[in-house]
Order: structure tokens, then sequence, then C-alpha cells
């Protein structure tokens, strides 16, 4: 005889929302870095955008210093000395900070950056005079990718790769590639020499 205090209860129906797969970086783009036609290329697609100058003077300084995105909105005027030619760089992530010289391009780019500036202590910024932030980068660089017609997915962190194998190509060592990109482990540094094409040119002679 049944328990007449239980009674049977109908399971609840629940809509679960099932979050999308976040597609693999190998999904979206061939390769992970950019070369360094392909960034003049990307700076002069930026230089269209209506603070052209502010946006190529970005890209600029983010493939010579291999900055991170975090890295580069974060710049302030007294990291750079105009009078040693030199940008204290800061890095996140416990990366080791550096002090990288600064050439001529870069010099006059940021010496016209700050006259037209508003006085904020912040190299970029944004039209109300905010520091630039991130996610403002990052679609600013997709966007100057798909108007240079690269070919690519473009994002920020591409220009700190390029950066990585731009000295791999040109033969330099290992050591002094990490103290300039910051890196703790040396493994990090590593797979830019990895995929350097200069690794295997004495393979063949004819």
């Amino acid at each position: 005889m049944g328990n007449p205090h239980l009674r049977l209860v109908t399971p609840a129906t629940l809509n679960r929302t099932v979050t999308p797969r976040r597609a693999k970086n190998s999904e979206l783009r061939t390769r992970e870095y950019l070369t360094g036609h392909e960034v003049e290329t990307l700076m002069d697609a930026a230089r269209k955008n209506r603070h052209g100058h502010r946006d190529a003077t970005m890209v600029l300084v983010a493939f010579r210093h291999g900055l991170r995105a975090s890295e580069l909105v974060a710049l302030r005027w007294e990291q750079v000395d105009y009078n040693r030619a030199v940008l204290h760089v800061r890095r996140v992530k416990g990366g080791t900070p550096s002090v990288h010289p600064l050439c001529g391009v870069e010099l006059r780019a940021l010496r016209r950056l700050q006259r037209e500036s508003d006085g904020s202590p912040f190299l970029f910024v944004s039209e109300r005079g905010a520091p630039f932030a991130t996610a403002g980068f990052a679609r600013m660089i997709e966007r100057a990718g798909v108007a240079a017609a690269l070919g690519l997915k473009v994002h920020p962190h591409m220009l700190r790769h390029a950066c990585g194998y731009a000295p791999a190509n040109a033969g330099h060592d290992t050591r002094s590639m990490q103290a300039y990109l910051g890196h703790t482990n040396i493994q990090h540094t590593v797979r830019y020499t990895e995929l350097s094409p200069t690794r295997f040119k004495e393979f063949w002679q004819d």
C-alpha cells in the first residue's frame, strides 16, 4: 500500500543555454604573426583613419617594442626619454622591464603625437581624452587589417609576435631577444627561432 504522504513530482524542464565553442586560432588564421611588410601595410591602412597618425603610431610602437595591448595603452610620456632616445618598457605578466632604443621615425612620430595631445600623461588617448582601451585597440587593428586586405584576421598580439620573428630572421641571438621581449622563460623566445627561415638556409647548396 502506498504512502499517502508521498506524491509524484513532475521533473522540471531546464532551459540550458549552450555556449558556442570559441574557434581555435588555427581555424581563424594560418599563422599568428605578421611580416615586416604586412606591418607597414597595416600602418598605411591605419593612417587613413580619422585619427590616422595616432593609430599608425600605435601599430609602429607595438611592433618595434613587442608590446602587448595592455602594455601599449598604459604607456605614459614619462617613459619616453627624448634626450637619450630611449623608451622605458614596463612588462605585465611578471615580464622583465627593459630600456629600448627609439629610432628616428619613432621619435618624429611621438613628438608630433605629443604636440597634438591635450596634455594627458598617456601616449594614446581616445577622443574624450581617456586612456585608449585594449578593446578599442583590438577593434582598430581588426578594421585596419580588413582595409589592408592582408587576408588574415588580424589581432594586436600578432604585432608582438612580429617583433619576435623580425630579429630571429635577422639572426640575432636568443638571449638578447629574450631580454628585449621581457620573457622570463627563454622557451617562450625559442619558438621564434624555430620558425625562422634562416634556420635551414645552409641545408641545400645549388
